[in-house]
């Protein structure tokens, strides 16, 4: 089997070879564009007189503007989608279709499937007890209707797992991911209210395959930062020159489904029946006035007890969670860092309310973090396709401190390295396949290969 995976890999590799297929006239034309501005540009760069110091400065500009109108070519999907990896107001770019139609009705989606091939053994020597696994992860279908310039319908509907079946079947399940109306008063402010992805870190509102490197959603994205994570709400976001924004009030977490391994992630309430005695608040700030650069902010907070008691007396179960993140694009380079912190207030309260004991203790704080970086191999070939190694390094620890009377489970103290490759024979398709090796303070982490294909429409 590791025979056949690294088969896989060096296959993915090879795909470099292969002619890229002539998918945009224009890719390569602002290509050569910018190849003839960079020639005029070597050039000019030694002349001392301001007139040419001025037309230096002006093609720099322009090489800026044509680097940055190929990137979003590269990465855009549909022809009524907004172009760029985030498309409108921060949501991918199939997610994002229907802000781009006039009127009526807009249906995209996307989909993964990932295999996964566990070590035998744990980092400890131990057999790691873990069974290679083969899955429909996602299907996902969105659908939204244009009312008029103004008000719109967008909506994401997700079948998990392949399927919902009785008994053994019991495996996946239907979901809504995120309904909501928008009203587009003007770019820099709109109104929005349903059920909403909360704006924080990178792969929760882009969570489509194509978009993010990696066969699996990065540790900290879901364990730090829950994704997906939505609740019921409404807010406002907008565009202010350079700066983007998202603000909402919606549902708190319910401290009743917290844990230790994923300290909010079982809390989210995802719009089904959600206790509402307690609210939150979440936004985010992003300054992207560079071409490719994308520096930001998001948080969260919110009571999460909803009404319950610990012990017959009142808790609050506060939570706050914020998020610092980064990421440049540069022609063919890639690089994506983020740090996320958050806090659970009456952490003791909370365990007394789950009936924790030992090591099973929420964290009074928890953390975790990334950086990334890949480079497309066939950025100067021209054309659509594109095939980018990677590396990333995760560190999270979701026990960073317990309250008294606890102990700290040293498995949740976590690095985690990935290594691996995304290829994109066309933008909307992608095949990934990467190496993760998992350690922990308790030495039994388990490493793993994937394999990924994914796509969007």
């Amino acid at each position: 089997m590791r025979r056949f995976l690294c088969s896989m890999f060096v296959l993915l590799l090879a795909a470099a070879t292969l002619p890229a297929q002539d998918q945009s006239e224009k890719v390569r034309a602002l290509e050569q564009k910018v190849r003839d501005l960079e020639l005029r540009l070597d050039r000019l760069a030694t002349a001392s007189d301001a007139a040419t110091r001025a037309e230096v400065e002006e093609l720099r500009r322009q090489i800026d503007v044509l680097t940055k109108e190929i990137e979003n070519l590269k990465t855009a999907v549909p022809e009524t989608a907004p172009s760029g990896p985030r498309g409108a107001f921060g949501l991918g770019p199939a997610a994002s279709k229907i802000y781009g139609v006039n009127r009526g009705v807009s249906v995209g989606g996307y989909g993964e499937l990932l295999y996964q091939n566990f070590d035998d053994r744990r980092d400890d020597g131990a057999a790691s007890g873990r069974t290679d696994e083969f899955d429909l992860v996602r299907a996902v279908l969105y659908f939204g209707y244009k009312f008029d310039d103004r008000f719109l319908f967008n909506s994401e509907i997700e079948y998990e797992h392949g399927t919902t079946g009785a008994g053994s079947e019991a495996k996946g399940e239907v979901s809504v991911e995120f309904a909501y109306l928008d009203f587009l008063a003007r770019k820099e402010i709109g109104v929005r209210a349903g059920l909403l992805l909360l704006p924080v870190g990178f792969v929760n509102e882009l969570h489509e395959p194509p978009v993010y490197l990696g066969a699996r959603r990065p540790e900290t994205e879901n364990r730090i930062l829950p994704t997906t994570w939505r609740e019921l709400g409404a807010g406002v976001f907008g565009e202010i020159g350079p700066v983007s924004y998202r603000a909402y009030v919606v549902n708190g977490l319910d401290a009743a489904g917290f844990n230790a391994g994923s300290p909010i992630r079982g809390g989210r309430q995802k719009g089904s029946r959600a206790r509402a005695e307690d609210f939150g608040v979440t936004g985010r700030v992003d300054f992207t006035g560079v071409p490719g650069f994308l520096v930001g902010l998001s948080g969260y907070s919110g009571d999460s007890a909803q009404g319950r008691l610990a012990a017959g007396e009142d808790f609050d179960a506060r939570v706050s969670i914020w998020d610092a993140h980064a990421e440049w694009r540069f022609r063919g380079l890639q690089l994506r860092g983020l740090a996320a912190f958050g806090r659970i207030g009456d952490a003791a309260e909370v365990n007394v309310l789950r009936n924790a004991t030992g090591t099973a203790s929420v964290g009074e704080r928890f953390e975790g973090g990334y950086l990334e970086g890949g480079f497309d191999v066939l950025s100067f070939r021209g054309g659509t396709a594109s095939l980018v190694p990677f590396v990333r390094y995760e560190r999270l620890d979701t026990q960073k401190e317990v309250p008294a009377g606890f102990a700290r489970d040293r498995a949740n103290d976590v690095r985690v390295w990935t290594v691996g490759a995304n290829y994109r024979p066309i933008p909307q398709i992608v095949l990934k396949v990467d190496y993760q090796d998992f350690e922990n303070e308790a030495r039994t982490g388990v490493d793993q290969w994937n394999i990924g294909l994914g796509w969007l429409f």
